[in-house]
């Protein structure tokens, strides 16, 4: 267990270093690793939403993935499962993205964000905090999405055959495929270097169970800090990074890629952290399930190109201007679906 503990506060390291590095690279600023923003430009480019700005078939996601799965098949840690609530996990899935969206990122993205000195990143972190602590009240009353079952293994290969798919249309750049001019979505490392940083750093969430909203969930629920220390790590390797090149901005304004208001930034990553607890991980840790078998953290993804597609097409997903016109009325309607299937599926209904 010692030595567990020490691999996730390396993995950490590296992968917060990493992120922060991207920046430099080409990546949008306080965006080297974002697992729902760059699942949003994936669905922009595969023509899924209309917002030009933010459409590129990003290859850390897929290296991501596949760096998980040559993980789990290495440590004989793969095999497929599934059959747990796939409408629900689709849902909450959709809902932790559109909470992402409002904030502009991520539970990674929130902590990488901070180390860059966005302090808007503060209230994002204090509404994962407070998402995971409604989350627990329902794991307390006994919710659970229900019992995976073995299945058959082509099932589970499933996910790491569409990033492959996903790797050639990168490569191959057919007609169909879109890609931003301007904006975010324009900017990004070089691929191949892009790639092996994805390779890297799935393989190293594989190893670790790394996961940013089940940090804080283990850290309240059981007093486990495993999972926080590598929460914590990635803070300090982003954050000894970016002095390095220069990326630290300490503020709330003018920050890359973010708005300013406090409320929504807070309210979204509310949403995002109760919706992370109740399907069992972040962004981050359903791409790492995914890719080790696990069909129902596929349906999650699913979930969150859904989530990504909606958020654009509807006018739900901020901007640096500010929340989008029905961002804010989306997000209640979320925490008031997601917390009724919180106490719906508890097995505690007094």
């Amino acid at each position: 267990m010692k030595n567990q503990k020490y691999l996730i506060i390396v993995a950490g390291l590296v992968f917060g270093a990493l992120a922060a590095y991207m920046t430099k690279l080409g990546n949008p600023g306080n965006m080297g690793i974002c697992v729902a923003c760059f699942y949003r430009d994936i669905t922009g480019a595969l023509g899924f939403h209309r917002a030009e700005v933010v459409q590129y078939l990003r290859p850390e996601i897929i290296g991501l993935c596949l760096g998980a799965f040559i993980s789990a098949l290495s440590f004989g840690e793969f095999r497929a499962r599934g059959g747990s609530n796939p409408l629900v996990r689709f849902l909450l899935g959709m809902f932790v993205m559109i909470g992402a969206l409002v904030f502009l990122g991520c539970p990674v993205r929130a902590v990488l964000r901070l180390a860059g000195g966005d302090l808007n990143a503060l209230y994002a972190i204090a509404g994962i905090v407070v998402g995971a602590f409604i989350g627990i009240y329902f794991l307390k009353r006994g919710f659970n999405l229900g019992r995976t079952n073995s299945t058959y293994p082509i099932a589970g290969y499933i996910m790491p055959v569409l990033m492959v798919v996903l790797l050639i249309l990168a490569i191959t750049q057919p007609e169909f495929i879109f890609n931003s001019e301007s904006g975010p979505g324009s900017m990004y490392a070089p691929m191949s270097i892009a790639l092996v940083v994805g390779l890297t750093i799935g393989f190293l969430a594989q190893k670790t169970r790394m996961c940013f909203v089940g940090g804080w969930r283990d850290l309240s629920l059981v007093k486990d800090s495993y999972l926080f220390s590598g929460i914590a790590a990635f803070f300090v390797g982003a954050l000894l990074v970016n002095f390095l090149i220069g990326a630290v901005n300490i503020g709330f304004e003018g920050q890359p890629v973010a708005h300013s208001n406090a409320l929504w930034n807070f309210m979204g990553m509310v949403l995002c952290g109760l919706g992370c607890t109740l399907m069992g991980g972040c962004p981050l840790r359903q791409t790492v399930l995914a890719a080790e078998g696990d069909t129902d953290a596929g349906i999650s993804i699913l979930g969150l190109v859904a989530g990504a597609a909606v958020s654009h097409n509807w006018l739900m997903a901020s901007s640096p201007a500010g929340p989008g016109i029905y961002g804010p009325t989306i997000v209640i309607i979320g925490l008031i679906f997601v917390c009724a299937i919180g106490f719906f599926m508890s097995e505690q209904l007094d």
